[in-house]
């Protein structure tokens, strides 16, 4: 149906079916952004004089009847109509006659969807960010609680030095808040008003742009009018703060899939947050986590793709912009959902402290304590570092820690050695960690606070 299209007067005939449904936007559901853009435009037209105050009036009422109906579930998408911008006019049209054609006057179908990817794309940053910072709090909430619980540390997979839970969960956090900072960095350079540059080369109307950015909440007005219905780095910016924001949620996913397992044993997953086998009566999975891990290669895929289907084009618009929305929406629909189950999940694992704290004095994970303990009485580090790696070998041979050496061993090896040695534990390990950004029990609660008013 050619004259229900905003371009239809130079065809003849009808769309082929096929290119209908190839065409056809994936913006249905953004049907309230694009009536406030319309009825901040409609008001500016009608101030501006460029289209009559009374049809103005009309249009605004209009479109308020017409977002009426889809707040209410009336409205049926018709796929002949391609896009939400159509089916809003459409709708227009129904309820306020041939007043309804002015509400096309100096915009472009290009500056249009530059504006409504704009207001999306804010609104998601928002709700990210604000997801970013109660899962940011939940973990400030963990990290003071487990400051002093002990844990080893892993490098390449292996057990390390001892660190507390809560130094360890405090990293996710720091994690998480330059996430959320991607987010609101993303929102300041998205929040830019597109609407007036018309297609590509502006508009021959007296339009106010600042008072369109007013009424919508945008901070500045766009300076080059090809620019902003060509660009979408604003997309790729979201989908890159999503994509990373996933990888870190998928991080932290591989720690509880492992933690949870029976070799690890240092987590209990809550039945609510687990699922079981259909053969096996005895498993709980940790599919949530498993799923977020999953679901990290979809938000990269969004990145990917955007960037390459902007990767080739010529100024200014052209029609693989369409496909922008997807990749918001794609990332969008990963990321929002898992930040928030995340949140809710975290304060319901049940931790096992007396098995992380046993297995955190395990694997020779104070050998660099017993290194720096020589370092402290004046022996080189490299010195120390090939005592040290001595006393390994030689607990290694004996299957025991080397806390369970005898004495005469050390002394054997170093005349720096003294009983004290011996003494050196966990707890005395994390102790001695107390510097600002260390594991030390005192530097985890000041690290919990810091980043607790950082996200304010």
């Amino acid at each position: 149906m050619a004259e229900q299209r905003t371009w239809g007067g130079r065809f003849e005939g009808g769309m082929d079916e096929l290119t209908q449904e190839y065409t056809a936007g994936m913006d249905r559901d953004l049907w309230a952004h694009d009536i406030a853009g319309s009825v901040a435009h409609a008001r500016m037209l009608g101030k501006q004089g460029i289209i009559p105050a009374a049809d103005a009036e009309a249009i605004i009422a209009g479109l308020g009847e017409v977002l009426a109906d889809f707040q209410a579930g009336r409205v049926t998408w018709q796929p002949e109509l391609e896009d939400i911008h159509t089916h809003v006019e459409s709708l227009l049209r129904a309820k306020i006659g041939a007043a309804a054609g002015r509400l096309h006057t100096a915009r472009s179908r290009n500056d249009q969807v530059s504006l409504l990817n704009r207001m999306v794309v804010r609104e998601a940053c928002d709700i990210a960010a604000e997801a970013s910072a109660a899962l940011i709090r939940v973990i400030c909430d963990l990290g003071e609680k487990h400051a002093s619980d002990a844990m080893p540390g892993y490098t390449h997979v292996q057990r390390a030095q001892p660190i507390t839970l809560g130094h360890h969960l405090l990293a996710y956090g720091e994690m998480f808040l330059r996430d959320r900072e991607r987010f609101l960095d993303c929102r300041r350079r998205t929040n830019v008003l597109p609407l007036g540059s018309g297609a590509l080369a502006g508009s021959p109307y007296p339009l106010d742009r600042e008072m369109v950015a007013r009424e919508l909440g945008f901070e500045a007005i766009s300076r080059n009018s090809m620019d902003a219905t060509a660009d979408r780095d604003f997309v790729a910016e979201f989908a890159a703060a999503c994509a990373i924001t996933q990888v870190h949620i998928s991080r932290l996913s591989e720690d509880i899939v492992l933690w949870a397992s029976a070799e690890y044993g240092f987590v209990t997953l809550p039945d609510g947050f687990a699922t079981g086998s259909s053969i096996m009566p005895q498993k709980k999975n940790a599919d949530v986590a498993e799923l977020a891990r999953g679901r990290s290669g979809r938000a990269i895929a969004e990145l990917v793709g955007i960037l390459t289907t902007m990767k080739g084009l010529p100024m200014a618009y052209d029609r693989d912009l369409q496909e922008d929305k997807a990749y918001i929406l794609g990332a969008s629909n990963v990321v929002l959902p898992t930040l928030r189950i995340f949140a809710a999940m975290l304060p319901a694992l049940t931790f096992n402290l007396d098995r992380m704290r046993a297995a955190s004095g395990q694997g020779f994970s104070l050998a660099t304590d017993i290194a720096d303990y020589l370092v402290k009485k004046g022996l080189p580090f490299r010195e120390a570092h090939e005592i040290v790696g001595r006393l390994v070998r030689e607990a290694e041979s004996q299957r025991c820690e080397l806390n369970e050496l005898p004495f005469a061993t050390y002394s054997a090896l170093s005349p720096l050695f003294a009983e004290d040695v011996l003494a050196i534990t966990v707890d005395s390990a994390l102790a001695d960690r107390d510097v600002p950004g260390g594991t030390a029990p005192k530097q985890v609660r000041v690290a919990a606070a810091a980043l607790r008013a950082a996200v304010g």
